[in-house]
């Protein structure tokens, strides 16, 4: 999905906020990693001190993304197929859907209630749990565990749109599909090691023998 800009808008607002400090994001990368890393990289690169200031931040960004998600933006909406497929695969008895993405939990739940997805995903892990994107995927399987399901790393398949993705699902043993709809082309997911690469989701029925496939091989 795309917000339309509304995360990095309401990041920069609520930096801005905190900090008086504008455009704060300005120049550190944001795609695939993990909001508590960016964080950090800002609070870096403004020589700021004092946990107790940087910990509010998830508050004040959830508010203002509360109001920022709301805003037209450029390309805002869901990718093709994410409907369909989420349909497809939430009605399998042999998948769990568990969301994993470097947002924090409270607005992740915005931006997916926003276009109607949080409803699909039973837990998973979020950037609150781990500022290194390589260690949410031991952790979604963990959550996942508690639902009384039980997977091995091996037998997790990790979808996203970027080489970070694909690094995570490769630092635990799990299976990448990545899909070229973001910033990267589908050779740069190819060359970052994605087990399979789609340019979208829109063919149901071929991303669910995908899935089904890596998850046991």
């Amino acid at each position: 999905m795309l917000t339309g800009g509304a995360g990095v808008r309401a990041m920069t607002r609520a930096f801005e906020e905190l900090f008086a400090i504008r455009d704060a994001f300005a120049g550190i990368p944001m795609a695939g990693r993990t909001d508590s890393r960016i964080l950090a990289d800002a609070a870096e690169v403004h020589r700021l001190t004092g946990a107790a200031r940087l910990a509010q931040f998830p508050r004040v960004y959830a508010a203002h993304l509360a109001r920022e998600i709301l805003e037209p933006g450029p390309r805002k909406g869901v990718m093709p197929g994410i409907h369909p497929l989420l349909d497809a695969l939430s009605a399998r008895d042999d998948i769990h859907l568990a969301l994993l993405t470097g947002n924090y939990e409270a607005t992740a739940k915005l931006k997916l209630e926003y276009f109607d997805l949080w409803r699909y995903f039973r837990g998973g892990a979020f950037g609150d749990d781990a500022p290194d994107r390589n260690l949410l995927v031991p952790r979604a399987l963990a959550d996942v565990a508690t639902c009384g399901r039980s997977f091995a790393a091996p037998s997790a398949v990790v979808i996203g749109d970027t080489p970070l993705d694909v690094a995570c699902a490769r630092a635990s043993g799990a299976r990448s599909i990545a899909v070229a709809t973001g910033s990267h082309s589908a050779d740069e997911l190819r060359a970052a090691g994605a087990d399979v690469v789609f340019h979208d989701l829109s063919d149901t029925d071929a991303v669910v023998r995908t899935i089904v496939a890596a998850a046991g091989s």
